[in-house]
């Protein structure tokens, strides 16, 4: 299991923002986490700097999203829908997108299914359950 640093994410994501800007060519994966890059520009100048990006501190009390966890979050996304796991969370994530009219904002409403699906597991010493997962983001696509 590929286990990476926060330097090595964060190295990864202003890597590949770099690439994107000059052009250079692409792997599968920057492809897809420049794409999320894109979509958010309120991230570019954090991305464009790797020395500041690698000795940020995001704290709660600031009030401001990590974008590189958030970026991370979007990465783990797309590759469970891709694969379908937890089993039954593409056709939740494309339900919730076809209602949202966009992919982009589903995937921000997914990351709090997510985030309360981890949350959960670690406070109760369980596995994540997959189906609450896929339920919640289900339950946000038929509001």
């Amino acid at each position: 299991m590929f286990a990476p640093s926060q330097e090595d994410v964060r190295r990864f994501f202003c890597e590949t923002w770099s690439k994107h800007q000059d052009g250079m060519p692409l792997t599968p994966l920057e492809t897809q986490a420049a794409g999320w890059m894109v979509e958010h520009p309120e991230y570019h100048a954090d991305l464009s700097d790797v020395d500041a990006a690698l000795a940020a501190v995001y704290t709660v009390e600031e009030g401001r999203t990590n974008p590189f966890l958030h970026l991370s979050m979007h990465l783990s996304i797309t590759e469970q829908v891709s694969i379908d796991q937890p089993r039954g969370i593409r056709a939740a994530v494309e339900r919730l997108a076809q209602r949202r009219s966009s992919l982009h904002e589903a995937h921000h409403e997914v990351m709090e299914c997510l985030g309360e699906m981890i949350w959960e597991s670690q406070r109760s010493g369980r596995p994540p359950d997959g189906q609450a997962y896929i339920d919640r983001v289900l339950s946000r696509a038929t509001r």
